[in-house]
């Protein structure tokens, strides 16, 4: 098959484009470095030396830091300056590998690191307002702060050439996706039960599919249709991202599926526990409702443990033990449906890499393996690789010792890097985005994310209260 029949179709995204032009450097030469492989290959080094660490029962805790709850501004600074050393190390850290990747790829590093110490400044910075005790009362969101500052900053200033040389969303995005993966291990499923890995189950393919067949049929593209029936589907931002990366989805895509989701999952905090108290839900079904119609854990566990705390306020009126909800939850949602990440990442590159990317280049879509391995994106295989070490690491323990030992020494500092590399991400999105870009997709992306949002609510609603209500209330 010549290289005649893989030219970049004409207004493909960069990250397409990019990703194309990666397909053809492998196919040229058998092999060559790209920044998918680079991305999973820093990815699982990260995990692979925090293992290390964690079996000789050490953790990388020292190093993946973040900012602490605050309430005060002279709070907040004492927190900074006490933990600088670690700052300091992190940057070095994420410096070196990311340094060390922009080499192999033979771009300028120098030019790289100026400008990633802008990005990493500003997003310790988001992460901080992100940690005052008052973030969530006003939705200071870390993703969408980072969003929203990005876009204010690249449509209010002329931003400086050299800066471009840091906002490397399709690497940061690759990065963080590797990142998950060490968080969700398939044991995961298998500790949350038939029961809920069910309904997690037909929640994400229903609410997936009519977002994504409504999104067709307002006409948008299929890669944003994903995007957006992944993100109101599974997990939210974290969805979002990693299916933009799977697919190779425009960024301003990704922008406005990452704004919807946070939009509506800020909604839902107030929505779901007011309905649940309104309908007298008992505290188990109430969590699995929230878990199933939610769309970001931190929005979930908000709405739960209010409805629990109401509930334990109640005296007795509300069925059920107060912590039941959030249990509930947990399995549902930060269980049973973010598992689907993983599943809809994979699947959905397979989809993109034999049969849209094929259509859109004049492609035979009977692509042979050959064509197929050098279009799929590998860093959707560190991910699977990542869950995978999780899963042998966490088949040695028990749910409670996974949750007591494996979680806050070995996942949990993981996570907090996972944290940056998507804070980078986002930044770097709303830096490189104009806002007649996102204008341009218009009403029909908001239209096609509600519907599903209703559809999701009621499907949750039926499962949750009538279904499985006898194994919910089994919880509490």
């Amino acid at each position: 098959m010549s290289d005649t029949h893989h030219s970049v179709p004409a207004g493909a995204a960069p990250g397409q484009r990019q990703g194309t032009q990666n397909a053809q450097t492998e196919r040229g030469s058998g092999f060559s470095l790209t920044e998918d492989w680079l991305a999973a290959g820093v990815g699982l080094l990260v995990i692979v030396i925090a293992w290390a660490l964690f079996a000789s029962g050490s953790s990388i805790k020292w190093l993946a830091v973040a900012p602490a709850k605050w309430s005060s501004l002279a709070q907040a600074g004492q927190d900074i300056g006490k933990h600088l050393p670690n700052y300091v190390a992190l940057f070095v850290t994420f410096a070196v590998l990311f340094g060390a990747s922009v080499a192999l790829l033979r771009q300028r590093v120098g030019a790289f690191l100026a400008a990633f110490l802008v990005v990493f400044v500003a997003s310790a910075l988001i992460l901080t307002l992100g940690a005052w005790v008052n973030a969530s009362k006003y939705n200071l969101e870390p993703p969408l702060v980072a969003l929203a500052l990005g876009l204010i900053v690249s449509n209010v200033f002329t931003l400086p050439e050299w800066l471009a040389a840091g906002l490397r969303v399709e690497f940061y995005i690759k990065v963080g996706i590797v990142l998950l993966g060490a968080t969700l291990p398939f044991t995961l499923l298998v500790w949350a039960g038939p029961v809920a890995v069910a309904q997690a189950s037909i929640v994400s393919l229903v609410t997936f599919f009519v977002i994504f067949l409504v999104a067709r049929a307002f006409g948008l593209d299929r890669r944003f249709a994903a995007v957006l029936g992944v993100g109101g589907a599974v997990c939210g931002v974290s969805a979002a991202i990693a299916i933009a990366g799977a697919v190779r989805a425009k960024r301003e895509q990704a922008s406005v599926a990452i704004t919807l989701v946070v939009l509506w999952a800020i909604v839902m905090i107030f929505v779901l526990p007011f309905a649940s108290r309104s309908l007298g839900l008992p505290t188990a079904i109430a969590g699995a409702w929230i878990g199933t119609s939610e769309f970001a854990d931190a929005a979930g566990i908000a709405a739960a443990q209010a409805y629990g705390d109401f509930a334990h306020q109640a005296g007795g009126a509300i069925a059920g033990a107060p912590e039941a909800s959030l249990q509930a939850f947990t399995l549902m949602k930060v269980v049973g449906r973010d598992i689907w990440i993983g599943i809809w990442a994979f699947v959905l590159a397979i989809v993109a890499t034999t049969r849209w990317e094929a259509q859109d280049s004049g492609v035979s879509a009977r692509a042979n393996a050959g064509e197929i391995w050098a279009r799929f994106p590998k860093f959707v295989i560190g991910f699977v690789i990542a869950s995978a070490l999780v899963t042998w690491i966490a088949s040695h323990y028990s749910l409670a010792d996974y949750r007591k030992v494996v979680t806050p020494e070995f996942v949990a500092p993981i996570t907090v890097l996972r944290t940056w590399a998507f804070t980078f991400c986002f930044l770097s999105i709303g830096l490189t985005t104009r806002f007649r870009s996102l204008a341009a997709t218009g009403l029909k992306p908001f239209l096609a994310f509600t519907a599903g949002v209703v559809v999701n609510i009621a499907i949750g609603y039926v499962l949750s209260v009538h279904v499985f209500a006898s194994y919910w209330n089994s919880l509490g």
